[in-house]
């Protein structure tokens, strides 16, 4: 078995990689998919069920979409504690207990009698689950070998598509059969499934350094840094507009599919998720063509797909619209595979608390710019909803543009 690549650099010193092919490497990929698949799976698990609760707990499009929204938005604050946290924890262990917590609330909600307290709970599985992504994208640019960290982000966050389409999908059949909260009961049995995988699986740290204590100054100090680094608020920017337009699209794509004239099931609304299939191939193909070609030129290409998918959408009829969703699926984890990637070549140091502030955005968005959606929707159906999207697309695509120039001229 290979030891991991030693690498002296000016400042850090000796530090030790993880180098593809070796058996560390292939055990903390897995591991990091796992944590990928059981994040998104527990997080995503109730958008299936949006038009379920609606009629359910007698609640309009907009308010069911909080079941969701209040699990981002808890998420992301607690992504900015995390970064902080983790720096006293490790990252490991951080990662550890957040993937455990989650699925048990996951189950418990399950058990839910009132709309009210499965918010609450739902608002506390996000925050919970806050100690993931941003400190798993900081153990990958601090324990993967930097020449093939496009490859690697590519693979974890594949793991987070196939956890999305995972917990939509196995969601909407266990509940056409069994009923939704049997239903989440089952989804939260396979993410501690999941997490137990990851904390078998997952190579201590060999390049953190813990820092004892909780010092507000160095953290803020930290976070700072990163905006006043000219590309990163750009990157960040991304990030929110990127996967608010993501999420807008699929919260209320299914009050579209299950309305007349389509008219699906929650099995057959279940299954469109299967697209996330070709997010995870985004993603991947889009790791590794960045490492060869440039990652912003991947990046906006990747904009511009997600955009094209969505104005596919436009159409009336179900096989177009599931041509859209594929595209725009495609083209949405490509973009932020590659964004989440450029923000640890790009930060100074303290590459956690970097991280944090692109997660902050990403979930951010996804939770303001996910219940907003619900506003266009009522106002005038779906034609408001994608021209609200393609504007955020707009918008995402001008920042990759100025960070893509402010990089350069960094140099």
């Amino acid at each position: 078995m290979s030891s991991p690549r030693p690498v002296k650099t000016a400042f850090q010193g000796e530090r030790h990689y993880l180098t593809r092919g070796t058996a560390a490497y292939r055990r903390a990929s897995l591991a990091l998919f796992l944590s990928g698949f059981s994040t998104f799976s527990l997080l995503y698990c109730v958008q299936p069920l949006l038009p379920t609760f609606s009629q359910e707990f007698s609640v309009s499009p907009a308010k069911s979409s909080l079941a969701l929204s209040f699990s981002t938005g808890f998420l992301a604050l607690a992504i900015v504690c995390a970064a902080a946290v983790s720096e006293g924890l490790g990252r490991r262990s951080l990662m550890s207990i957040s993937l455990l917590g989650a699925a048990l609330l996951t189950v418990t909600t399950a058990f839910a009698p009132s709309w009210q307290l499965l918010l609450v709970i739902r608002a506390l599985q996000g925050f919970v689950l806050g100690g993931v992504p941003a400190v798993a994208m900081a153990y990958l640019a601090e324990e993967i070998d930097p020449r093939g960290l496009g490859a690697t982000m590519g693979l974890y966050v594949g793991g987070t598509a196939f956890g999305g389409m995972s917990g939509r999908v196995l969601t909407g059949i266990f509940a056409e059969y069994l009923g939704w909260r049997p239903a989440l009961f089952l989804i939260g049995a396979i993410g501690l499934a999941a997490a137990l995988g990851f904390i078998a699986l997952l190579p201590p740290s060999r390049n953190f350094v813990r820092r004892p204590g909780f010092d507000p100054r160095f953290h803020a100090k930290a976070w700072l840094g990163h905006l006043k680094n000219p590309a990163l608020p750009f990157i960040f920017a991304i990030a929110f507009l990127a996967m608010g337009s993501f999420v807008t699209i699929y919260n209320y794509a299914g009050f579209r599919l299950v309305a007349p004239p389509y008219g699906l099931n929650q099995t057959e609304l279940g299954l469109i998720f299967t697209v996330y299939l070709f997010g995870i191939g985004g993603a991947s193909v889009g790791g590794l063509i960045g490492d060869r070609v440039g990652h912003f030129s991947v990046l906006l290409f990747g904009l511009a797909l997600t955009a094209a998918g969505t104005a596919l959408t436009l159409s009336a009829a179900l096989p177009s619209i599931i041509l859209g969703i594929i595209v725009l699926t495609a083209g949405f984890f490509m973009s932020h595979s590659i964004a989440s990637g450029l923000v640890g070549r790009l930060a100074h140091g303290t590459k956690g608390h970097a991280s944090s502030l692109y997660m902050l955005a990403y979930y951010v968005g996804s939770s303001v710019m996910g219940s907003a959606g619900g506003w266009f929707f009522a106002i005038d159906g779906w034609a408001a909803v994608v021209t609200f999207t393609l504007v955020m697309l707009a918008l995402a695509f001008t920042s990759a543009c100025a960070a893509q120039r402010l990089a350069r001229d960094a140099r």
